[in-house]
């Protein structure tokens, strides 16, 4: 790898980019697709590739075992998806992504899962317990 300069080009971390596509349109797809493209360039990551996964709950597709196959190689980073539930179901995925992590790659997420909401009121002071629940706390105590 080159170091990092203004005047170099940059070969980045090699990555996979994994997508499931149920009953999308060409335009999402593409949409998607130029999405993980940008994720990699900001984050200087060589996208060597896309697997497509167009199967509704199958944990075990001809696109997964692609993807399983190149993480195999060689000086490879990762996966790129631009959300856990493109792996899938939520047990589906679940296992994906430990598969993934066993097979000693990364998988980089471009939107993480959402927090839990905390509850604000109306005064906006919002207190978190040490055991990591919210408390609202009244404006007049």
């Amino acid at each position: 790898m080159e170091p990092l300069t203004e005047h170099r080009l940059v070969s980045g971390p090699v990555v996979y980019g994994f997508l499931r596509l149920v009953r999308v349109s060409r335009a999402r797809q593409e949409a998607l697709a130029a999405s993980l493209a940008e994720y990699c360039r900001k984050h200087e990551l060589q996208l060597s590739g896309l697997f497509t996964d167009r199967d509704a709950a199958r944990s075990a597709s001809a696109a997964f075992t692609g993807l399983l196959d190149v993480l195999a190689l060689p000086d490879v980073y990762g996966v790129v998806a631009p959300a856990m539930s493109h792996l899938g179901p939520k047990a589906v995925g679940t296992e994906r992504g430990r598969q993934i992590e066993s097979a000693g790659a990364r998988l980089l997420l471009v939107r993480h899962p959402r927090s839990m909401p905390s509850t604000v009121s109306r005064s906006g002071s919002v207190h978190r317990s040490r055991s990591g629940t919210t408390r609202v706390v009244d404006a007049k105590s």
